[in-house]
């Protein structure tokens, strides 16, 4: 009897049963494997992050901790009162912040560089306080304090300046503390901080890269895997159609449209489809939270740049006001109190600029520290009202019960009536902040382009 061809009976479903599982097997153990090994690089990637964070901070802070002493000697010095004395020793003895920056440094691996320039410049630290405990018996002595610290007591004023006037050794005291020398050793501790900070620099490249070359590996196995479970996946559809289920032929059709599968069919279908509807639900979920990071500023909560360029291409002009805020002498701000008091002063104007205008307006942040408002319907007559706003919004910026430096905005405001297009109308907005600007800063000018 003559044999039947392979090609005559086909591959039994048993047949293709077994290789679907032995596949299915292989490759979700190829998963697991490649994505194991990308989530401990991530993880590691992460530590390692966080670890150099960690320590760029505790670098940081013990050049925070040294000027915090210097202006509480100094307030000390020029104004003779024991709170800032008080002050100084709690955080010299007490809260030890500079201790805590040194060990924090020792903790980590492959620091040893920046920790030797880290407690060079913790050892210029404690070399200064010297000079300041002098400058400080000088004040004791001039106020003819009783009470103070023992450690003090070490320190021996000369004849000469025993012999001083209380003023002519207050003025001593202030001149030890603020003049060139005082300065030089403050500069020389700056320069082996940033040498810290150089070295830490280094090492977070160095680390950074050698991750993210293990980060490449372990992607380029994950998108090798997803190939292969992508091939299975589109062989298995083919099966079902060809064996002609007709409720994975409508879920088909309703993946295509983005939509739900009916809960429908057998319990074993029924089962993926309510799976495939959770997960339909989590990706539109993420997408709706990627939508709003792509069009929200992530900082202060204000449009961005490209939700900025949406919305002007996108809102009737003709019945808008364009309002143009730029935060006055925000350098000094941050180079005074620091970048991230000058972020919570960033976060402060938003907030008050929502508060004071309404919920249809729009809060944009356009640059470092300028915003735009879009306030939408809005009739040319509101001028006096927008005037009362950016009256009432300077008043807030300006209230320092928020622990808060005082700040300001100077303000070009423009109706889009006036001008012909979207480009036009920043130009003209930032053309009347100009001369809020030219005017002293802290004020508002409206473009006309009608005659007074």
């Amino acid at each position: 009897m003559q044999e039947k061809s392979v090609d005559q009976e086909g591959m039994s479903l048993r047949t293709i049963h077994f290789w679907l599982i032995v596949g299915s097997v292989i490759i979700c153990v190829l998963m697991f494997y490649s994505t194991y090994h990308l989530s401990s690089s991530f993880k590691q990637l992460t530590e390692t992050s966080e670890q150099q964070i960690e320590l760029r901070k505790a670098a940081r802070e013990l050049m925070d901790a040294s000027d915090y002493l210097t202006e509480k000697v100094q307030r000390f010095a020029a104004l003779g009162e024991m709170r800032f004395l008080d002050e100084y020793f709690e955080e010299a003895f007490v809260a030890n912040h500079r201790e805590e920056a040194i060990e924090k440094m020792a903790k980590g691996s492959g620091t040893e560089s920046a920790l030797e320039n880290l407690q060079a410049a913790m050892d210029s630290s404690v070399e200064l306080m010297n000079r300041e405990y002098y400058a400080m018996r000088l004040v004791i002595q001039a106020k003819g304090y009783k009470e103070y610290p023992d450690i003090l007591d070490t320190v021996q004023l000369s004849p000469e300046e025993l012999a001083l006037s209380p003023d002519e050794q207050m003025g001593l005291a202030v001149e030890m503390v603020m003049d060139d020398d005082y300065y030089d050793q403050k500069n020389q501790i700056r320069e082996k901080m940033r040498a810290s900070l150089n070295e830490l620099e280094r090492l977070v490249h160095d680390t950074d890269t050698t991750a993210l070359a293990s980060l490449s590996d372990e992607m380029t196995m994950v998108r090798v895997v997803i190939a292969l479970q992508t091939m299975g996946i589109v062989f298995m559809v083919w099966l079902t159609s060809r064996l002609g289920i007709h409720p994975v032929l409508n879920a088909v059709d309703r993946i295509k449209a983005d939509s739900p599968i009916p809960e429908v069919g057998a319990n074993e279908f029924r089962y993926l489809a309510r799976a495939y509807n959770k997960m339909y639900e989590v990706y539109k979920s993420s997408v709706e939270r990627l939508n709003y990071k792509a069009s929200h500023d992530e900082l202060t909560g204000a449009y961005n740049r490209s939700g900025y360029d949406l919305l002007l291409s996108t809102i009737d002009l003709h019945s808008t006001y364009m309002i143009l805020c730029d935060l006055d002498n925000f350098k000094n701000i941050n180079d005074t109190y620091g970048h991230e008091t000058g972020d919570k002063i960033l976060k402060k104007l938003v907030r008050v600029l929502k508060r004071n205008f309404r919920s249809d307006d729009y809060v944009c942040r356009i640059g470092g520290d300028e915003f735009v408002v879009f306030m939408v319907h809005a009739a040319e007559s509101m001028r006096e009202l927008i005037a009362q706003k950016i009256t009432v919004i300077n008043e807030e910026l300006a209230d320092t019960k928020d622990a808060l430096p005082a700040a300001s905005i100077s303000v070009g405001i423009v109706h889009g009536s006036e001008v012909a297009n979207g480009e036009n109308l920043f130009e003209k907005t930032d053309e009347a902040m100009y001369q809020a600007k030219k005017s002293g800063k802290h004020t508002f000018a409206f473009y006309s382009h009608r005659p007074a």
